[in-house]
């Protein structure tokens, strides 16, 4: 076909588009330079054709015009590319003309663009991390994004004069005034906790900063508003740190998955309560005994209680969940029980019967509406998840196409989380480059429409059971309990009964899945008899096979 354009690389590195259509080495261009002179303007060349790109050569006053135009607005030429391509509109026009304009531009940019500027606020753990992180790798960076990333601002309570941070990097404790800077243009948020981080992010959204951060609470909480507020102004709020550090699962979720229908996930998403259990079980020390040490190594907080309570993996629950399953993020909703009542006691017994006991965060759906639970189970002793063990993180995922696949890693530290961070920066800055607003392709939690599906009460869960009872050495107290278990509708998969302690024996029982509300009820009923004393224990049970 006549009048089709190349481009070639020249041994200096320079970029030449050869043809009778675009000529940069010589007086003539196509009329698309006449086009794309009268379209700048607009930003749009919605007026462009096939006929204008293959006829009608003439004159313009400068060939730069072209060379500007694909540098400075090149998502267009990119839009123009994928849509021409898919619509099958003439094969060659793509690939020897459109495509070249595309190649020419990531060139160029390498070559002649201004930096991404940053601000991060907060320099404790992660935000010290993130820092050292773009420092080491920043030319690995550029290379993966053809942009050099500066970074103009860091937010910090008091001066960090032991940082050495170089003189063009300004310190400031006033986050707000930093967000609202021309020299910032994505905003790390790796403060922790609600406030004021939701004052300055939403600042940040309002004044066009895309955002990366790694604070869970707040997402979990007010996601749903900080994403609505993203979308109104075009930006994104980037969090790949928020869950699991190190391991990819958002990325997995909302791209790796993206062909799949999610049916449920499980994973072990907080790793103070992971190594408190794991010392439980393999030395049998006591909760109170291992979480002292937990807090002595920096794994534990001075107060435990978003770790050991559960309310740390609710938070990452409820952010997996909605890119999962596309609904809203609906932290309140989220049945949450820590492992402050687990004894060493339960752990041994549960091994004896084949299981490990492990906190895990649930997501399932079924055709009653959605799952949400975080607590200690049972699981048995030959999964993998089982075998997790200290402060790692592991979550499994099974899809309808791929089935179960498996995320593992460490899920917290200054390493692996700034490794998720950066990540997030990484992709906002490809974003900016070849998208036109900066604001990605990707919806924030997975979904263009979230659903509105119905999330279970605890009451309206179905899980097996691990029970335990202590009662009075006397004839019929088993048979009083299983009878109550049976009228209940409850089927028994194994009982256990244990050496005595002082007076009482202890007595396991492990049930096939059952409704919440019925386990209530037959609880209730036995913990009535006059020969069980004490409360009765009771630990859920997930098979994991389907």
């Amino acid at each position: 076909m006549e009048g089709m354009s190349s481009v070639y690389a020249t041994s200096d590195g320079k970029f030449l588009i050869q043809g009778d259509v675009i000529r940069l080495g010589g007086d003539k261009l196509s009329s698309i330079g006449d086009k794309i002179q009268a379209a700048e303007n607009k930003k749009y060349l919605a007026d462009l054709n096939i006929k204008d790109l293959l006829v009608y050569p003439a004159q313009v006053k400068s060939r730069l015009k072209v060379l500007k135009y694909v540098i400075s607005h090149g998502h267009v030429v990119n839009n123009l590319y994928r849509r021409w391509k898919v619509s099958g509109v003439v094969q060659t026009v793509v690939l020897h003309l459109i495509k070249p304009l595309l190649v020419l531009r990531f060139h160029l940019q390498v070559c002649d663009v201004k930096p991404v500027r940053l601000a991060i606020l907060g320099l404790g753990t992660v935000g010290g991390g993130a820092l050292k992180l773009l420092q080491e790798n920043a030319a690995e960076i550029r290379r993966r994004t053809g942009r050099e990333i500066e970074i103009t601002h860091v937010g910090t309570r008091r001066p960090r004069p032991d940082l050495n941070l170089p003189a063009s990097i300004k310190q400031s404790a006033d986050l707000l005034d930093i967000v609202r800077q021309p020299d910032v243009d994505v905003v790390v948020e790796v403060m922790g906790g609600i406030h004021p981080a939701y004052e300055v992010m939403m600042e940040a959204i309002k004044h066009g900063k895309q955002v990366v951060t790694a604070n869970k609470a707040l997402l979990a909480e007010h996601g749903n508003e900080l994403f609505k507020a993203a979308d109104d102004h075009h930006v994104q709020v980037a969090f790949e740190a928020a869950v699991a550090g190190g391991i990819p699962i958002i990325k997995v979720i909302r791209e790796g998955l993206a062909a799949n229908k999610i049916e449920w996930l499980a994973g072990i998403i907080n790793g103070t309560g992971n190594f408190i259990l794991t010392e439980m079980s393999e030395k049998g020390r006591a909760f109170a005994d291992v979480l002292k040490e937990a807090q002595e190594l920096g794994y534990a907080e001075a107060d435990p209680t978003f770790d050991v309570e559960g309310i740390d993996a609710a938070h990452k629950l409820t952010i997996l969940a909605s890119c999962a399953f596309g609904i809203p993020l609906q932290f309140d909703k989220v049945y949450t029980e820590g492992i402050t009542k687990i004894t060493a006691q339960d752990v041994k017994y549960a091994e004896e019967l084949g299981y490990k006991i492990k906190h895990l965060g649930i997501a399932r759906r079924s055709s009653k509406g959605i799952e949400l639970r975080v607590h200690p189970t049972l699981i048995p002793e030959e999964e993998l998840l089982a075998n997790v063990n200290g402060v790692k993180n592991a979550v499994l995922v099974q899809a309808n196409a791929v089935g179960p696949t498996l995320y593992y890693g460490a899920g917290a530290g200054a390493g692996p989380t700034a490794s998720a961070v950066v990540a997030d920066v990484v992709d906002i800055v490809r974003d900016i480059i070849y998208t036109e607003d900066g604001s990605g392709t990707i919806p924030q939690l997975a979904f263009e429409a979230l659903s509105d599906l119905h999330i279970l009460s605890s009451d309206e869960m179905t899980t097996g059971y691990y029970l335990r009872l202590n009662a009075e050495d006397q004839t019929g107290v088993l048979a009083d309990v299983t009878t109550i278990l049976s009228r209940t509708g409850i089927s028994i998969d194994a009982i256990m009964q244990q050496p005595r302690l002082k007076d009482l024996i202890p007595i396991v029982i492990l049930t096939d899945p059952i409704v919440e509300s019925k386990m209530n009820e037959a609880i209730a009923q036995i913990q009535a008899l006059p020969a069980i004393h004490g409360e009765i224990v009771r630990i859920r049970l997930e098979l994991l096979d389907n």
